[in-house]
């Protein structure tokens, strides 16, 4: 995300929230008997809803399904963000920069929560390109880890108060290769697996309920699996 942590203009706009995109945006996901819910079915975003920081963009031109890849074109600035509810999950998501593009920028949002903002208060799983897999809490957002690795950001102009644990490696394949992350997030624990390496792990994380997120920042990026398994609580 943080690629615009230093001089970043203000960002105008109000929630876009636009259902009509979206179908029974409601209806829940689909799950399979060992519980696992996939969030995104490769078809339409069912079950999905857009925050955009300008309210002159529709969703749809941002947000869109082709062969079973979802496909998010970057800009403005915003997320979609799931109509349930999780706490405490395993999650795999796989992603990728689309093939002829550079790098980019976009990021995981876990136990979304407070009120609707173009980065909204969260823990983050990075996925800009040579980040992938550090995390941040946003807006005073609770997280922690060895000091070593962590940093802190007061009073930044869309992110509040903010925590950052930096990754122990990088794991990332090159532009235009599926990257796959396995995210765990259980009470206060967080860990982050990317490509069957893993690069962080965290304590101390705020628990809440809230939606899971994915961010459009910049960059165009594709997404082909979102899956989930529910946990329950320590």
């Amino acid at each position: 995300m943080l690629n615009r942590m230093k001089n970043i203009g203000t960002i105008g706009g109000v929630i876009c929230c636009l259902l009509g995109l979206f179908g029974c945006a409601t209806a829940p996901s689909s799950s399979t008997p060992s519980g696992k819910l996939s969030l995104f079915n490769g078809k339409n975003l069912q079950g999905w809803q857009a925050y955009l920081a300008s309210h002159k963009v529709r969703p749809e031109q941002v947000w869109q399904v082709h062969h079973q890849i979802l496909f998010c074109k970057g800009e403005p600035m915003g997320y979609l963000y799931t109509t349930q509810s999780f706490q405490d999950f395993r999650l795999l998501v796989e992603w990728r920069w689309p093939r002829g593009s550079k790098s980019g920028n976009s990021g995981i949002f876990l136990r979304i929560n407070g009120e609707p903002r173009p980065l909204p208060r969260c823990v983050e799983v990075q996925l800009k390109s040579g980040n992938a897999g550090d995390l941040f809490g946003f807006h005073g957002m609770a997280l922690d880890g060895p000091p070593e690795r962590i940093h802190k950001i007061v009073g930044h102009k869309l992110g509040g108060n903010i925590t950052a644990l930096i990754r122990m490696r990088t794991a990332e394949r090159p532009p235009g290769e599926w990257n796959r992350a396995e995210i765990t997030l259980q009470g206060d624990r967080l860990s982050v697996v990317i490509n069957g390496q893993k690069v962080n792990e965290a304590w101390g994380v705020e628990q809440v309920r809230g939606p899971i997120g994915l961010q459009s920042e910049g960059s165009p990026i594709e997404f082909r699996r979102v899956e989930l398994i529910p946990l329950s609580s320590h």
